[in-house]
This record gives C-alpha cells, structure tokens and sequence, in this order.
C-alpha cells in the first residue's frame, strides 16, 4: 500500500482532487487491518475527520479502486470488502469467526492454468476462495475435541 504523499501524487496525476476525506478513507483502509468493509472504513474515517458520509465513503472506495489502489472483493456473503493487497493472492476464510488469511502458492497457479488451458480457456482474471473452519486457538467458534 502507498505511503499517504504517493496516494496524493496519484489522484494529482489523474486529475482528482486531495480532500481530506479521500486521505481518511486512504489512512482508515491502511489502519483497518485485511478486507475491511465499507461500514468498518466509514467508522475509522468518522473518527478520524468527524464529517463524513457513507456515500462518500462508498465513491471513493470505489474510485480507489478504479485507480488500482484497493480492489473490492467478495469473500463472504453480505457487503464487498477492500482488498489493499493489489497482487494476485487467493483467501482462506474462516465460515465460523469471518477471519481471512491472504494465500499464494505458485503450484496452485500452474494448476488452475493447466486446468483452464485443458478446456480450451485462457484465464484474464480469477480469485480463490477457500472456505474451511480455522483451526486456530483465538476463534471464538473453534470446534474443540470432545474430552469424552
């Protein structure tokens, strides 16, 4: 992700107004953590600023990622959430807490490329998502053995 200066060179570059309401929504991504949603932007940029809209929010999400800044992404059922990470990855994605874990693995690549050229495809674009329950101590949904 760029540094707040870059972001500004950027919409300068395209003609776009710095306003202290794209630097906000730009920092509340920065500071959000993975894959947050408009709601989760909007509440750290209100805190941050105080004025500002969820439509605001919403345009300049959206036009973030028409600069190739943030893409949006469906993970979960519900509400897009902005994805920072710009390379390609793929997701695992927790079905009991919601926790996302970003993902690449070269074979898995070779892999499905392998498996769209066998049918006669070229892939553009794709995204991988694996849905599973995470194991991990801290999810508050973990399912424990059964002492019995």
């Amino acid at each position: 992700m760029r540094s707040t200066a870059e972001l500004m060179a950027v919409l300068r570059e395209h003609g776009w107004k710095v306003t202290a309401q794209r630097v906000a929504v730009y920092e509340a991504l920065r500071d959000c953590g993975t894959h947050p949603t408009a709601d989760e932007v909007f509440a750290i940029a209100t805190a941050r600023i105080g004025t500002i809209s969820i439509r605001s929010v919403y345009q300049t999400l959206h036009e973030l990622a028409e600069l190739g800044e943030v893409r949006a992404v469906h993970i979960v059922p519900g509400a897009a959430r902005f994805d920072t990470n710009t390379t390609h990855h793929d997701h695992l994605v927790c079905m009991q807490c919601g926790r996302v874990e970003e993902f690449y693995d070269a074979e898995i690549e070779k892999r499905q490329i392998k498996v769209a050229k066998d049918r006669g495809f070229e892939i553009s674009e794709h995204a991988l998502y694996l849905y599973a329950d995470c194991t991990k101590p801290r999810c508050p949904h973990r399912k424990t053995a059964d002492p019995n």
